[in-house]
């Protein structure tokens, strides 16, 4: 790392002289108190911070890897490094260890006295945007989607940093700071409109990746009429809050009303629902209750379940006819599977060759 993130300067700090950031974007998708030891307990469960503890415990502190410090109301708030300052935490106090259970390593007098002080780069948070946003949003050390998002949005909001200078200082050639934004701002207004709250969601981690990576897509887009202005604070119109209900416990579920969610990965399930909604039968299907699965292949033509079953059912008998030797030992009831099988083929047979003959015409 630089030696000074835009100007700033390192000197060493007093360990119980720092203070953990609890505006942290990397712990937005939590409920974080502003208590110490509620956010180490979240570091170490949630961060691996374990690891980090291992190699300090056995190595010592690497000194040139220092904290960023910023001075913010009379304290020493640490803006990069809480995980450093977690596992440093947690080796100097082993009585805070045993209090959150975590499997803290014994280290020695000497290493726990040279602990005591750390280095740490003094600095602002507008200052030291452009190092942060580039090493954790498009860098080597990537936050997840929601971090990444609020991030953007705190540099956006409280320094007037434009989006596309955001994206140019940190790389962004993919047009993935509009696009977390984008999806921010949406999740913001569900809860401002009083239809939605993270804190209902289903599962403990939020999944944000569904909802901006969706927003991107032509059928959820459409089913929310979404505005496409990056700076428009009200992208779904107030008409749609509904929909955005919907699609938000679609995505995430809610432990309020005991429903999960529909979606479980971008694809297929995403994807499937992309398509559902775009299609008035099969999102009709979905809102009665269904399962994703039903409501997606009551949106496909027949022709495409036609020909996808035809070509399973081919691949099926290829497989078994190759195990046929080893794995047929006379079985009455698997002949008469097998017979079964051999005049539903007849039928169908039958029934093709007759659809794809030419009509006859009759005599004038």
């Amino acid at each position: 790392m630089a030696t000074n993130v835009s100007t700033g300067h390192i000197t060493q700090f007093a360990v119980s002289d720092l203070a953990f950031d609890a505006k942290s974007p990397r712990l937005a998708e939590f409920d974080v108190e502003e208590d110490e030891a509620k956010l180490i307990e979240l570091l170490w469960n949630v961060m691996d911070v374990q690891e980090l503890a291992l190699s300090i415990a056995s190595s010592g502190y690497f000194e040139d890897r220092p904290v960023i410090v910023a001075k913010e109301e009379g304290k020493n708030v640490v803006i990069e490094g809480s995980r450093r300052l977690a596992a440093v935490r947690l080796l100097l106090s082993p009585s805070l260890g045993q209090e959150l259970k975590a499997d803290i390593p014994s280290i020695s007098p000497k290493r726990r006295n040279s602990l005591r002080n750390i280095p740490a780069l003094v600095s602002t948070r507008q200052r030291a945007w452009p190092y942060l946003g580039f090493k954790h949003i498009n860098g080597p050390v990537k936050w997840g989607s929601y971090a990444k998002s609020k991030y953007i949005a705190d540099v956006h909001r409280n320094f007037g940093v434009p989006l596309d200078d955001i994206a140019k200082q940190i790389g962004d050639t993919h047009k993935t700071v509009h696009r977390l934004y984008r999806g921010l701002m949406v999740i913001e207004q569900a809860e401002e409109m009083g239809v939605y709250q993270r804190s209902d969601r289903w599962r403990a981690h939020f999944a944000f990746s569904f909802l901006y990576v969706g927003l991107e897509y032509l059928g959820i887009s459409e089913f929310l009429n979404l505005r496409s202005d990056d700076e428009d604070n009200e992208l779904v119109p107030a008409e749609k809050k509904d929909q955005l209900r919907e699609l938000l416990i679609w995505m995430y579920g809610s432990k309020r009303n005991k429903t999960p969610p529909i979606i479980h990965s971008q694809n297929p399930h995403l994807r499937q629902l992309d398509v559902v909604i775009a299609n008035t039968e099969a999102l009709a299907v979905l809102r009665s209750g269904a399962d994703l699965s039903v409501a997606f292949e009551a949106s496909r033509p027949s022709s495409s379940v036609f020909e996808e079953a035809l070509v399973g059912a081919k691949q099926n008998l290829e497989q078994v006819r190759a195990a046929l030797s080893s794995g047929y030992h006379g079985s009455r009831a698997l002949l008469g599977i097998s017979e079964v099988v051999a005049d539903l083929a007849y039928d169908l047979n039958e029934e093709m060759q007759r659809k794809s003959r030419p009509p006859t015409r009759r005599p004038r």
